[in-house]
């Protein structure tokens, strides 16, 4: 039987505006294939934006890179995805020592995950923000440095991924979607998606 998801895309292209390969394969685990076209879009950002708007913030920028890139019939996904230990933003770490750093700092606390999506096809517009809380376990500094030094972790926001060693051994309890702490919140993309392309046959705009 045909995914059914595939039925409302028929022969649109999925472009995915992101070259992470965690969000080929959740998109593929949804049953869409995508092409990928990196953004090149400027990821500084000022101080003063909330952690739970900057995902989105840099979301819809990647989109609007693209857009040029993007058919008639072209159905455009963004994301980005921040990790957040209260008010403070821990980005992508940029040497080993800083993810060491960040993983200290996670060691034993809550912290929270916002991953935004954009969604863009023929003038609609879907756009959200998913939050979920992660709790990590306690981490000596055998297991950290053993998990900076054997996985990659300068890609990953705030220096871990939930997929690698690290999720297996150090992830006490998580709140909320574990996909969207992986970098994109399947179920609600999937509903979105729904959503706009019924709604793309009809109307032009935002949704």
């Amino acid at each position: 039987m045909v995914v059914p998801i595939k039925e409302l895309l028929a022969d649109k292209r999925v472009v995915l505006g992101s070259q992470s390969p965690r969000r080929v394969e959740l998109l593929r685990e949804m049953g869409i294939d995508c092409v990928v076209i990196p953004s090149r879009a400027d990821e500084s950002h000022p101080d003063n934006v909330l952690p739970g708007e900057l995902p989105l913030v840099l979301a819809k920028r990647k989109a609007d890179a693209l857009m040029s890139y993007i058919g008639e019939h072209d159905l455009l996904i963004t994301a980005d995805t921040i990790v957040a230990l209260g008010q403070e933003v821990l980005e992508k770490p940029r040497t080993l020592m800083e993810a060491k750093s960040f993983l200290q700092r996670l060691s034993g606390q809550w912290h929270s995950v916002y991953s935004a999506f954009v969604i863009r096809h023929q003038g609609l517009e879907h756009h959200e923000v998913i939050t979920t809380d992660v709790r990590m376990l306690s981490l000596d500094e055998d297991e950290i440095n053993y998990y900076v030094n054997e996985c990659s972790v300068l890609d990953k926001a705030g220096g871990y991924g939930i997929q690698d060693w690290i999720g297996t051994v150090g992830i006490a309890e998580i709140r909320g979607c574990y996909n969207n702490v992986v970098g994109l919140p399947t179920a609600q993309l999937y509903q979105a998606l729904k959503k706009v392309l019924s709604s793309s046959k009809s109307t032009h705009g935002k949704f």
